[in-house]
């Protein structure tokens, strides 16, 4: 079987994330074990110069090549890690130096495929290459990205995403989905799912899979909302109506979502789906109940309401949820 030729190259610099960087070669050497058609996989990483890199987590790592190096090769895929500094206040601060900004504009220009991990999408959105295009990144720079790059759509929700030839993917360990993604895009989902059974990854997640759950979102200022936070959960399978909720917390139904807004960054409705959803994406991964159970005990009603909501927030439906993650069953 003839194999396609496919130069995968990794940017290194300074105070990388290092994990950003280890991990997509790992996924596609598990790649050219599985098969045939990998063997035409070449990862290289690629420095400034030849001189060892210093990660974020303070491991020294050689590079393959120099940038310059590549001048004469078409590139198939360019990876660009992401790297991070924090501040006195324990703020996070993505970093976009000028000349690695500079170097993966003109790496860009011939690669068939741009993608960033974490906070590399900010080095891609510096170089001009997210403009006009939908993008993610790692939560906690999220509302950073938008500010800075007003052009880019900013969505801090799914693990990773395509816009044509761009991808980009969210927090650091997100890097082993966007790599699976990568390999399924080439030779299918059926070698995905190997490579990801042999780094024990129980399934590939989609795309549209949250980047984080609901009881894990930051905690509110106030008892009030988060005692409602508490009374969504025990009360899931309830209509939890704004006017229930206003009620529950003795105050107007206005009064209610100005707060919502200020302390969660969303309406109380959107909190209460978002909440029906996490619930009804356990029930899907650990138990046999039909669609029409999860459906009227994490408080939708109907399927149709159970799948509309789950393309709404996972880009995905029940049904396909269920077959990747499935974890408990008869």
């Amino acid at each position: 079987m003839s194999t396609v030729s496919r130069l995968i190259v990794v940017v290194l610099f300074d105070g990388v994330d290092l994990l950003d960087v280890t991990g997509p070669p790992e996924v596609f050497s598990l790649a050219r074990r599985e098969s045939e058609e990998a063997a035409g996989y070449e990862v290289v990483l690629a420095a400034e110069t030849m001189d060892p890199v210093t990660t974020g987590a303070g491991v020294r790592v050689l590079p393959d090549v120099t940038f310059d190096a590549l001048s004469t090769r078409s590139i198939d895929t360019l990876i660009v890690p992401g790297a991070v500094e924090v501040d006195h206040s324990r703020r996070v601060h993505p970093l976009t130096d000028p000349g690695v900004v500079a170097r993966v504009k003109q790496l860009a220009g011939r690669t068939r495929r741009v993608t960033s991990v974490c906070v590399g999408a900010h080095i891609l959105a510096a170089a001009g290459l997210l403009d006009g295009k939908r993008a993610t990144t790692h939560w906690s720079t999220a509302q950073q990205l938008a500010d800075d790059y007003p052009a880019v759509e900013v969505d801090a929700d799914p693990i990773f995403i395509r816009q044509g030839d761009v991808w980009t993917g969210a927090g650091i360990s997100a890097c082993l989905d966007l790599s699976l993604a990568l390999i399924a895009d080439d030779l299918g989902e059926s070698v995905a799912l190997n490579i990801a059974r042999q780094l024990v990854m129980y399934l590939k997640r989609p795309s549209g899979q949250s980047q984080f759950s609901v009881p894990l979102e930051r905690v509110s200022m106030t008892r009030r909302i988060e005692d409602l936070r508490h009374h969504v959960l025990r009360n899931i399978s309830e209509p939890l109506t704004l006017a229930d909720l206003a009620a529950h917390a003795h105050i107007g139904d206005r009064q209610l979502t100005r707060i919502f807004k200020a302390e969660l960054g969303m309406t109380p409705h959107a909190y209460v789906e978002s909440a029906r959803v996490e619930v009804a994406r356990d029930r899907l991964e650990s138990t046999d109940a039909t669609l029409e159970r999860v459906a009227a005990s994490c408080g939708f009603g109907t399927v149709d309401t159970l799948v509309r909501a789950f393309r709404r927030r996972l880009d995905t439906t029940p049904t396909e949820y269920r077959r990747r993650f499935r974890t408990g069953g008869a």
